[in-house]
This record gives C-alpha cells, structure tokens and sequence, in this order.
C-alpha cells in the first residue's frame, strides 16, 4: 500500500522530520557528554575568537606572545588585562596557537582560561566536564583549556591534545 504525503496527517509528516533531527542531537550530546548548556557556551566562545584566526586581530586587541610554547598545547599569546579572577566564556586570556604543517603560518587550536589561585575556583562552563588545574609552569593560575578550535580526540577539556606537536 502506498501512502501519499499529500493525505499525510502534519503529525505525522512532522514526525517524520522532527524524530531523527532530535535523535541526531541526541545522540551527539550523548557522545560528547555536554550538556546543551554548555554547547551554547562552547558555541559563544567560538562565536566571540573567530577573528582571532587573524593573528594580528588577536594582537591589536591586546594579546600578546608571551614566548612559550607547550608541546600539546602551542603557542601562548596572553591579554593580560583579562586575568582578573572572573570565568566569562566570551573572554579567554590566553589564545593557544599551532604551527600548520608544511606551511609557515600558525592557526588558532584553542583558548585558555585562567584565574589567580589567590582567587576563588570558577564554576566555569555548565556541568562538570571541564576540570581546572594548576598550571605547570608555576604562574600561580587556575588553568582550563578548551579544544574549541582542533579536535582533541581526548575530549574538548581535556589539558593536552595529542595532535599538536
């Protein structure tokens, strides 16, 4: 028997859309195991270093190399005057920069969060994904990265990504 969409129900015919896009979405939280806030979150921070695929973007609005590169993490250029103990997702202080290979360039891979630890832990991003650490390199900072820009197959918080060398 065939049915024609012309005498469908809209339920039904809307069901038919609706379903596998909701399962889809889904299914991709369940993967990643973020919640839909901290997606949005992750889409707002995304969202606000776009342009700082420019370097020279990033640099006139007052991020700085600071000279340190961190294999699995990259190059460091700071905003110095972001570190003051407040989380905003919008707002990174650091930038994290990767050579790209057979190339002489450097795209944007990640951000970095940080807060003073005379300072209260953030909450940080909704759920209980990211994990703030103590920096390695004894700056007294809570650290978090975030993988928003190179998939890090461990996880978008997770501190190093195997694929920057």
């Amino acid at each position: 028997m065939m049915v024609r969409i012309g005498k469908m129900p809209c339920w039904i015919l809307a069901s038919l859309v609706v379903l596998p896009w909701w399962g889809a979405r889904a299914s991709a939280q369940e993967k990643s195991g973020l919640n839909a806030i901290t997606q949005q979150e992750l889409a707002a921070a995304r969202g606000a270093t776009a342009k700082y695929h420019d370097l020279a973007q990033a640099e006139a609005d007052g991020y700085v190399n600071i000279d340190l590169y961190e294999s699995g993490e990259g190059f460091h250029w700071v905003n110095l005057s972001l570190i003051d103990g407040i989380f905003d997702p919008a707002h990174p202080e650091i930038l994290l920069y990767a050579p790209v290979p057979g190339e002489s360039r450097l795209q944007l891979v990640a951000v970095e969060y940080v807060v003073p630890l005379s300072e209260p832990l953030p909450a940080g991003f909704a759920g209980s994904a990211d994990t703030w650490r103590q920096d390695v390199e004894e700056f007294g900072l809570w650290e978090l990265t975030v993988w928003i820009w190179e998939h890090n197959p461990k996880g978008v918080f997770t501190y190093l990504n195997p694929r920057v060398p």
